[in-house]
């Protein structure tokens, strides 16, 4: 498969890219996907989470009332979890969400959403992409000239570049990020796929490991 490379006012430069079938071209596995989308959205959880139960809630121990000839239950401590303010019963307590996933999952879960991106028309390749300065201007002018303005999108540099990420920071609709970072949840959040020209190669060589 081969896709046409386009410059920053979207017009193709003559020059194409040839995606490899082995990556973009296999029949998605939607389990790969679910799966690390799974332990992506589980890792972002800090799982710090916490109530006290009754031997933490601060109270006291006097008994509240006598044992017998009041007509209701016993109650021994305001602290219980009948009462107001008294603790809670099996509440959350701080624990780690993550989970381990094989790394060929991982990988395949990665081709299936490329695979997806092919299928849906929504990946294109750029030249490769560098500002002068970091100016959120120059990054709006880049997705007006894609036709992307109103978009979520996904840029994939081949190397990192601080001022291309500074200028795209304050877009909530638009991410930057390197080849070595890219992860399946972003590639199916972003409506649109950009793979600069530059990363196309560096990519396939780290999912074909």
């Amino acid at each position: 498969m081969e896709l046409a490379v386009i410059n920053h006012k979207g017009q193709e430069t003559g020059r194409k890219v040839s995606l490899s079938d082995e990556i973009f071209g296999i029949e998605p596995n939607d389990n790969a996907i679910y799966l690390d989308v799974k332990q992506y959205l589980a890792n972002q959880r800090q799982g710090t989470h916490k109530s006290k139960e009754r031997n933490e809630v601060a109270g006291s121990t006097k008994k509240i009332k006598k044992q017998k000839g009041t007509g209701g239950a016993r109650a021994g401590s305001l602290k219980a979890p009948n009462f107001r303010g008294g603790g809670r019963v099996f509440g959350p307590r701080p624990r780690d969400y993550s989970f381990k996933l094989n790394k060929k999952v991982k990988q395949l879960a990665r081709k299936s959403a490329l695979a997806y991106k092919v299928k849906e028309n929504s990946l294109m390749v750029l030249e490769d992409v560098s500002f002068d300065a970091p100016k959120t201007k120059n990054y709006l002018a880049l997705l007006s000239g894609l036709s992307l303005s109103d978009k979520k999108t996904l840029l994939v540099l081949s190397e990192d570049n601080k001022n291309v990420f500074l200028s795209s920071r304050n877009l909530p609709k638009a991410k930057v990020v390197t080849v070595d970072d890219v992860n399946t949840y972003h590639l199916l959040h972003a409506d649109q796929l950009v793979l600069c020209e530059g990363s196309v190669s560096k990519l396939e060589t780290i999912l074909a490991k």
